[in-house]
């Protein structure tokens, strides 16, 4: 399978189109139908992509790329020209798709948009009512507003909408379908002789000569890296917080301003029957809707309790007809509006008359009221602390970051004096070296690229003064000091010639088990011979037996027109093994995996007709690229 993706690799490409395209679905999909005033870095159908999307979208990379990879994403690998096009290639590829969805006349109804939203993940409280504020929220920390998002989501649909025709279209070759299983199915029987090179240590002699040649040829083996121990200050919001008290009477006067944000609005809880209803509507259609809406609220209205089963039985809207009509709790203005002024005039329990709106006739029931609600003071008392201390820890940053620099410049010589300035605490750290460790988060101070790179400064190992006040994040700043340096060194031979011993020893043996495995194996390939081979054992692509990847590779790659066929293989750190192969089967169908790899198949033939199809959409809207904008790195958004 993994041979016929490697040999395939145009129709991977397309599964990689299928994967970015989702990313854009949260950012900036408005400025795909708005000019910016400056530069425009490509056209594709006559319509720009501005200076300010391009920027946008690098940002935007840049911030998945940080969450993916944390602080050790450096920010300048997206300042690569390749980097940079494959960002530009992105907005291309979707601008071009979005032109042909506007040809096509492709729409997302507002139910079906909606039916979307209240689906998403994360966005459901507690009782499984839709959370409102937190889709707000959600949205404003991505610089959004909901009728932003929801125009980018219809759009998104629609685009999915002209994707998924190509991709279930895809025809598979039942015949590389069937190739693969047959070379995944294939079985060999196989015996081992191994030739392991502890057998052969005996026979070798170790000289002094030997030991010292390898000692001078793998210096590097034997270094001490330079190693610095140091002492460190970091100035960030939390630390200035941490300073910082709070008054009752600030808690008080900042609860009472901002009530609105531990507030709750009211929210309703309702189930409907919809019947679908186009505002273009034939007369007779709309006789027969009405009348049969009238029907259903009679219906409902004399046995209120059958409406969940009357909205399951007859309610055109696919969302909420299989929960018996329920629509969840809501907030005012969440529904359009014919239909939210009705339910909020409703009383608990009650049932509306026939509503009107562009979805068709609805007929509605309240089923809950929750009432606005506001948290008390003592509720909200501890996160109210919380974000008094971090406004003001923010305002005091600016004044304090400059004291911070300014002290650790002027008294160069010792971090004690901006210490007690700031108030801030002297950590020391030993054996650090150039390199950040791996598997220890860069967020660690000691552990931080910008900040090794300061400790390890010319001036800051000769000298030993302070390092200049470095960012190592978003309002965090360090500084610090060599207190003792230890210059890079070798292991003196004595000390590492037992360790050497053993590695030209191994080294030796290792050399001495191939050579005889070499010799076993012309041998064996000019007249056969099964003694000293191991037991039997049938291995395949699927069933690997107790072989390594290699020998297996080797094994099953094998000339096998003439039985028995034979393969040498070596094992790292082992030593030589030869491998007689002496039948090949067709092995056992598995019809379930045989299934699984057909599907993969029809998977990448899919992609790969996207990718093809987005390509032509490209050549076809003639698509121009401005190189100076692209390759521009003065934009205000640029990472």
């Amino acid at each position: 399978m993994f041979e016929y993706i490697r040999t395939h690799k145009r129709i991977m490409q397309g599964v990689l189109l299928v994967i970015i395209f989702p990313s854009f679905a949260f950012f900036g999909i408005e400025s795909f139908t708005q000019r910016d005033v400056r530069a425009t870095v490509a056209t594709v159908a006559g319509q720009a992509i501005s200076q300010q999307e391009f920027d946008q979208a690098l940002s935007n990379q840049l911030d998945r790329l940080k969450q993916a990879y944390g602080q050790d994403f450096d920010a300048q690998m997206l300042n690569t020209p390749e980097a940079r096009q494959g960002v530009l290639d992105d907005l291309i590829a979707r601008k071009a798709l979005t032109v042909e969805t506007v040809k096509s006349k492709l729409t997302v109804s507002d139910q079906v948009l909606q039916q979307s939203i209240l689906e998403t993940p994360g966005l459901k409280k507690e009782d499984n009512s839709f959370d409102g504020e937190r889709y707000k929220s959600l949205l404003a920390m991505q610089g959004m507003t909901p009728a932003m998002y929801e125009a980018s989501l219809r759009q998104d649909m629609t685009m999915q909408q002209l994707i998924g025709s190509i991709q279930n279209t895809a025809i598979n070759s039942k015949s590389i379908a069937n190739r693969i299983a047959l070379i995944s199915e294939q079985e060999r029987e196989v015996q081992a002789l191994s030739f392991n090179a502890k057998d052969f240590a005996a026979s070798i002699k170790v000289t002094d000569d030997m030991l010292r040649a390898y000692y001078e040829k793998n210096a590097k083996q034997f270094e001490i890296p330079e190693l610095v121990n140091a002492e460190y200050v970091v100035l960030n919001n939390e630390v200035l917080a941490e300073q910082i008290v709070v008054t009752d009477a600030e808690v008080k006067a900042h609860y009472e301003q901002n009530t609105k944000n531990y507030s709750t609005d009211e929210q309703r809880r309702a189930s409907h029957i919809l019947l679908n209803l186009k505002k273009d509507a034939a007369e007779a259609e709309v006789k027969a809707v009405n009348a049969k809406a009238e029907a259903l609220l009679a219906q409902v209205r004399k046995d209120p309790s059958q409406f969940a089963k009357l909205a399951k039985e007859n309610s055109q809207d696919p969302g909420s007809a299989e929960r018996g009509g329920d629509l969840d709790f809501f907030a005012r203005g969440a529904m359009v509006k014919a239909f939210d002024e009705t339910a909020f005039k409703l009383k608990e329990g009650e049932i509306s008359g026939l509503v009107q709106t562009d979805f068709g006739i609805h007929i509605i029931q309240l089923t809950a009221i929750k009432p606005a609600a506001v948290k008390s003071l003592d509720e909200v008392k501890a996160q109210l602390i919380s974000d008094i201390k971090k406004q003001k820890a923010g305002k005091a940053y600016a004044e304090a970051a400059e004291t911070f620099t300014n002290t650790v410049y002027e008294q160069a010589d010792s971090l004690q004096p901006v210490a007690d300035k700031l108030k801030l605490k002297i950590e020391k750290v030993s054996n650090l070296n150039r390199q950040p460790i791996p598997g220890l988060p860069a967020t660690m101070v000691a552990n931080n690229p910008k900040f090794l790179s300061a400790i390890f400064s010319e001036d800051a190992l000769k000298k030993k003064n302070n390092i200049e006040a470095t960012e190592i994040a978003p309002s965090t700043l360090v500084s610090g000091r060599v207190v003792e340096y230890k210059p890079a060194s070798k292991r003196p031979f004595e000390e590492v010639k037992a360790v050497i011993q053993a590695k030209v020893l191994e080294t030796e043996a290792l050399a001495l088990a191939k050579k005889s495995g070499e010799a076993k194996l012309a041998a064996l390939k000019s007249a056969d011979n099964v003694n000293g081979f191991a037991e039997v054992k049938t291995v395949s692509r699927l069933k690997k037996a107790d072989l390594s990847n290699d020998a297996l590779l080797a094994i099953m790659k094998a000339d096998t027109a003439k039985l028995p066929a034979y393969v040498g293989v070596d094992v790292p750190g082992v030593g030589y093994s030869v491998y007689r192969i002496a039948k090949v089967s067709a092995g056992t169908p598995d019809p379930a995996r045989r299934a699984s790899e057909a599907q993969q198949l029809e998977n990448a033939a899919a992609q790969q007709d996207v990718y093809s199809y987005v390509e032509a959409l490209k050549k076809k809207s003639k698509v121009e690229i401005n190189k100076a904008a692209l390759n521009s790195k003065t934009a205000a958004n640029a990472p």
